[in-house]
């Protein structure tokens, strides 16, 4: 449910996201191939995490949680009240749930898990959401920026 700067919100629905990553390379030498297991690890481990849930943003100034337990969570978003089996919700540190607040929430998930798998060879990391091809919205991290 994308909540708009006004107050009002899309209806409840379901999507389908699509993430994909690009590395940014300062060195495409066979002495710094990057080992990409490790990156699709990360990432379908993001996917794995957010698929089949109800997304929330309890960062949105729309959202209230009134009641948060081991078997539901109540909440009002927009004024609209809700009661969702706890299981089937996970909560983001985000101010929206949109694929560029998604893909900025990715990107930063991605960063962390990687850790040290991001060598020096790596300029920055660009990861895109999209609900629909072509539909969608990208985030770029620098990482080492490049020597002057």
């Amino acid at each position: 449910m994308t909540v708009f700067p006004d107050g009002r919100k899309e209806r409840l629905h379901g999507h389908n996201y699509y993430l994909a990553v690009a590395v940014d390379l300062r060195d495409v030498s066979f002495a710094n191939m990057v080992d990409f297991a490790p990156i699709k690890e990360a990432l379908q481990a993001i996917c794995d995490g957010w698929k089949e849930h109800l997304l929330l943003a309890k960062d949105n100034p729309f959202f209230v949680i009134d009641r948060d337990d081991d078997s539901e969570i109540e909440f009002r978003l927009c004024d609209k009240r809700y009661v969702i089996p706890r299981e089937e919700v996970v909560l983001l540190a985000v101010d929206n749930i949109s694929v560029e607040a998604l893909a900025a929430c990715a990107a930063d998930r991605l960063i962390e898990a990687l850790g040290a798998v991001l060598t020096e060879c790596v300029v920055g990391l660009e990861v895109r959401v999209e609900e629909n091809p072509g539909q969608g919205a990208s985030c770029y991290r620098t990482l080492n920026a490049l020597p002057k």
